[in-house]
């Protein structure tokens, strides 16, 4: 099972596994405090790409096909994924505040 959910909010007992999957660390949130289990910054959109699209709304399907070809490329980082998905919960935690416009909603389409 994979879930979403902003690194900004309060880690839950069913969070399970808590993998931070954005490729720069979120302002304001001390690495001790983050509860995470990983970091996976490679599996994170490249540097250009997440300029590019700016979490802008009207660039979102054209980010969710660039990105999920940058993904073709990240099959070991997704198998970890999908394999610890399998055992348990894991739970995707991004930076954004737009919950329906970010890399971690790819991630969870192609996981599931």
């Amino acid at each position: 099972m994979v879930k979403l959910k902003r690194i900004y909010d309060a880690p839950a007992p069913d969070d399970g596994r808590r993998v931070l999957v954005d490729r720069l660390w979120p302002r304001g949130i001390a690495k001790n405090e983050a509860r995470l289990d990983d970091w996976l910054k490679e599996i994170a959109p490249s540097d250009a790409l997440r300029k590019w699209f700016g979490h802008d709304p009207a660039k979102w399907e054209e980010f969710r096909e660039r990105y999920r070809s940058e993904l073709r490329s990240r099959q070991e980082q997704l198998a970890e994924l999908r394999t610890a998905a399998n055992r348990g919960a894991v739970t995707l935690l991004y930076a954004a505040k737009d919950a329906e416009h970010n890399n971690a909603v790819v991630l969870k389409e192609l996981l599931d």
